[in-house]
């Protein structure tokens, strides 16, 4: 039997593009909304739904599992990374205070942390254990994971042993974009790329 996790990105979020980690609770926005309805495939496969609490997130889980008739919880350890001192300021906003602050951050994520920002290894330690724990909890069924960007990152860095700080700067997840896995028993997880509609 196999067990298949997908894991779809927020749609856009009021405020424009900031940096938006655990401690910013932003609503989708109508575009964001649309962006989320559109990602969902017809007939979808899906039995239960696992959310982030962040509103980006919890609010568009409740409705899709309403309208499929399916359970769904929430897990704290899928919020999106904490950005501490960069929490709701934009890029613009950061080099103001700092030209080569963001030039260091991308290059080196790792040792170029805000100040009281997350630790990567932490942050994807917590959330590859939430991921764990879902395909434990739901063995042999297909699952719905509604979180952020980070979260993709981590969960597709876990599954390819690649280094978090690689798949930050070379991993672009879109508003609505889908990265599914499966596990087969006694088989560690895998990627799967689906075709289109």
């Amino acid at each position: 039997m196999t067990t298949y996790i997908d894991v779809i990105r927020h749609g856009e979020p009021v405020g424009g593009r900031r940096y938006r980690g655990y401690s910013i609770d932003d609503p989708l926005t109508e575009k964001g909304w649309a962006q989320m309805r559109a990602a969902v495939p017809e007939n979808p496969a899906w039995q239960h739904i696992v959310s982030s609490p962040l509103l980006r997130c919890r609010a568009f889980s409740e409705e899709l599992a309403d309208d499929l008739q399916i359970t769904f919880t929430i897990d704290d350890d899928l919020k999106e990374i904490g950005f501490g001192a960069w929490e709701g300021k934009t890029p613009e906003e950061i080099l103001a205070e700092d030209r080569e602050a963001l030039d260091h951050f991308y290059a080196d994520p790792v040792h170029n942390r805000p100040e009281g920002a997350e630790p990567l290894d932490s942050f994807s330690q917590r959330v590859w254990n939430a991921y764990l724990k879902i395909a434990e909890e739901h063995r042999d069924k297909h699952v719905l994971v509604v979180a952020h960007a980070g979260v993709a990152r981590a969960i597709t860095a876990n599954i390819l042993h690649m280094s978090l700080d690689d798949v930050y700067s070379r991993l672009r997840v879109e508003y609505g974009a889908i990265i599914c896995s499966s596990i087969d028993e006694g088989t560690p997880p895998k990627l799967i790329i689906k075709a289109g509609r």
